[in-house]
C-alpha cells in the first residue's frame, strides 16, 4: 500500500546539545596545490545533507564511535586532501578551484534528549533532522571561512545509545558514487589496525575537461545561460528561490511499483522501477504547478523533467570506476501539461526511459564544451536524482550497517530525491518539497492516479505536515554556499 509520510510536528526540534565543533586536519602533511574542477563541478555549488541512523551497540558507545570516526577522517583526508581545502576563484580564468591548504573539515559531536524510538519513523521528513547535519560550525573559528568548511561530519548520540552520522557536503566535492566510495573508505579506516581502503579513488578531474577549441555539436535545451549582474565573477550558482515549504515522502511499495510497471508495459520492453516512479513524480509535479489562473495556459505550458545520469560508462574511453568527482549530467524530457494528463502512462514512461540514451560520449563532450563557453545552468521544472543503486545503507562500519540512510529535508523544491528503504522491502521513497498549495495538488494527483483505476493498491497518508519559512532556512544555514 502506497504511503504518504509527513513530518512529525513533535520532531521539529530534537533538543540537541553541541559538545564539540572543531576542524579535523589530514593525519600527514599533504602537498599544497590547486585542484582542478571540471565544468560540471563548477555548477554544483550547493550542499547535500545526509544522515545515517545506527541502533545502539554495547561494544561501540557513541563516544567511542566519535573517536574512531575522527581518527578515520584524519586518515582518509591524506589521499582526499582536496576535501580539507577551500574553494577559491581563479581571477584569470573566472573558474573555481580548490586550494588544497589542509584547512580542515568540520567535525561536530552532539547529543539529543530523544531516543530513536521516540523519534519514530526515520523515513519521516522531519525538520529536526536538519540538526543532525549542520552546515556551519558553532564555535567562532578564525579565519571566517573555517567556520563554513565545504565538508562537515557530525556524530549525534541519542539517549537510547543509538546515534546518527550526518554529513553536509558541498556537491562540488563529490557526486553520489564518489560519496559512496568515500563513505566506504571512512568506514574501513574506523576499524582497528591498519586496514586497506575499500576503494582506491581516481582523482584526476581533467578527464572531464573541455576540448580545445570547444566543439558544441548539439543543441542543449537542458541548460540555459543566466543573465548575470555586470561585474559578476565566477560561475553562476545553481539555486532556487527560498519559499515556505512542506516536506513529504511518497513511499511506493512493491505492489505499487508492479502496478506502475503494468500500466507502463509495452511489447518487448523492460520497465525499470526508477523510470516508472520518476514518470509518476514528474506527472504529479507538472500538473500541480498551477501558477496561472487560466486553465488553458496551464495546459499549454511545457514541463521539463531532468533525470540525473551517470557518465562513467557512457564516455569513450569509460572513466575509471573509482572516478572521484561529478561524472553526472541531466537527460531531459519535455511535454505539454495537457498531454501529460491525457497521454497513456506507457507513452510517458517510454519518453523518460529514452532520454538517457541521448547522453552519448559525443553528447556529453558537447555539454562540457557548451558550459566552457556559456557558464550555464540546468534548465528544467523538476530534477529527479536516483539514490536507488548508491548503497549508502550497505556501508559496513565496525558497529554495523545503518538502520536507515537518506537525504535530509532542505530548501531545494526543484529536486526530488528517490531512495530505497533500508529494510530491503523493495519500496521506493521520493522526498518531495513544495509550497503548501502545490503540495496539496501534487498529493491529489498522486492519490488519484491509483484510486481512479481498478488497482487494488490504496494510498494512506498521515495528516500532519511541517512548514518552514525562508527566514528559518537562512537562520539554519540552508543557503547555497558560494
Amino acid at each position: 500500500m502506497a504511503n504518504i509520510i509527513s513530518s512529525n510536528p513533535a520532531m521539529q526540534d530534537l533538543k540537541i546539545t553541541f559538545k564539540e565543533s572543531s576542524l579535523v586536519l589530514p593525519l600527514q602533511q599533504t602537498e599544497k596545490r590547486s585542484f582542478f574542477l571540471s565544468n560540471i563541478d563548477q555548477i554544483l555549488n550547493y550542499r547535500i545533507p545526509t544522515v545515517s541512523f545506527f541502533s545502539a551497540n554495547p561494544d561501540y558507545p557513541p563516544q567511542l564511535v566519535s573517536e574512531r570516526l575522527k581518527l578515520a577522517l584524519q586518515k582518509v583526508l591524506v589521499p582526499y586532501d582536496f576535501i580539507a581545502g577551500r574553494f577559491k576563484l581563479n581571477q584569470e580564468t573566472g573558474r573555481l578551484e580548490i586550494d588544497c591548504n589542509s584547512a580542515g573539515v568540520g567535525f561536530v559531536v552532539a547529543s539529543s534528549e530523544f531516543s530513536l524510538a521516540e523519534i519514530g519513523d526515520l523515513l519521516s521528513p522531519n525538520l529536526g533532522f536538519q540538526q543532525l547535519a549542520v552546515h556551519t560550525l558553532t564555535d567562532n573559528l578564525a579565519p571566517n571561512d573555517h567556520a563554513n568548511p565545504p565538508f562537515i561530519l557530525q556524530v549525534t548520540s541519542f539517549k537510547c545509545g543509538g546515534f546518527a552520522i550526518g554529513m553536509s557536503v558541498n556537491h562540488i566535492l563529490l557526486d553520489g558514487l564518489s560519496a559512496k566510495a568515500f563513505s566506504q573508505n571512512l568506514a574501513s579506516q574506523a576499524f582497528e589496525g591498519d586496514k586497506p581502503f575499500a576503494v582506491i579513488p581516481f582523482f584526476d578531474r581533467r578527464l572531464m575537461s573541455a576540448r580545445s577549441p570547444p566543439l558544441v555539436a548539439f543543441t542543449h535545451p537542458e541548460f540555459f545561460k543566466p543573465d548575470l549582474p555586470t561585474g559578476t565573477s565566477g560561475p553562476p550558482v545553481f539555486d532556487c528561490k527560498k519559499e515556505e515549504l512542506e516536506f513529504k515522502v511518497f513511499k511506493l511499495t512493491t505492489t505499487d511499483i508492479n502496478f506502475l510497471k503494468e500500466k507502463a508495459k509495452r511489447p518487448e520492453t523492460i520497465i525499470s522501477s526508477f523510470n516508472a516512479a520518476a514518470t509518476l513524480i514528474w506527472r504529479c509535479k507538472a500538473l500541480s504547478y498551477g501558477e496561472n489562473q487560466n486553465k488553458e495556459e496551464d495546459e499549454e505550458r511545457v514541463s521539463t523533467l531532468l533525470n540525473v545520469v551517470d557518465l562513467r560508462s557512457r564516455l569513450s574511453p569509460p572513466l575509471p570506476d573509482p572516478y572521484c568527482g561529478n561524472a553526472i549530467l541531466v537527460a531531459y524530457t519535455s511535454e505539454k501539461c495537457r498531454n501529460l494528463e491525457k497521454m497513456p502512462f506507457s507513452e510517458l514512461v517510454k519518453m523518460v526511459a529514452e532520454s538517457p540514451a541521448r547522453v552519448s560520449d559525443e553528447y556529453a563532450r558537447s555539454v562540457i564544451d557548451w558550459l566552457e563557453i556559456n557558464r550555464g545552468l540546468p534548465c528544467g521544472e523538476y530534477m529527479v536524482s536516483s539514490w536507488l543503486r548508491l548503497g549508502f545503507e550497505e556501508v559496513v562500519f565496525p558497529w554495523g550497517k545503518p538502520q536507515h540512510s537518506g537525504p535530509v529535508v532542505n530548501h531545494r523544491k526543484d529536486i526530488c530525491w528517490i531512495f530505497p528503504s533500508s529494510n530491503n522491502d523493495g519500496a521506493i521513497n521520493a522526498l518531495v518539497s513544495l509550497p503548501a498549495k502545490e503540495m496539496e495538488r501534487f498529493e491529489s494527483h498522486f492519490c488519484n492516479f491509483f484510486t481512479s483505476t481498478n488497482n487494488s493498491s490504496s494510498v494512506s497518508a498521515e495528516p500532519t505536515t511541517t512548514t518552514i519559512s525562508p527566514d528559518e532556512l537562512v537562520a539554519q544555514g540552508l543557503t547555497t554556499a558560494v
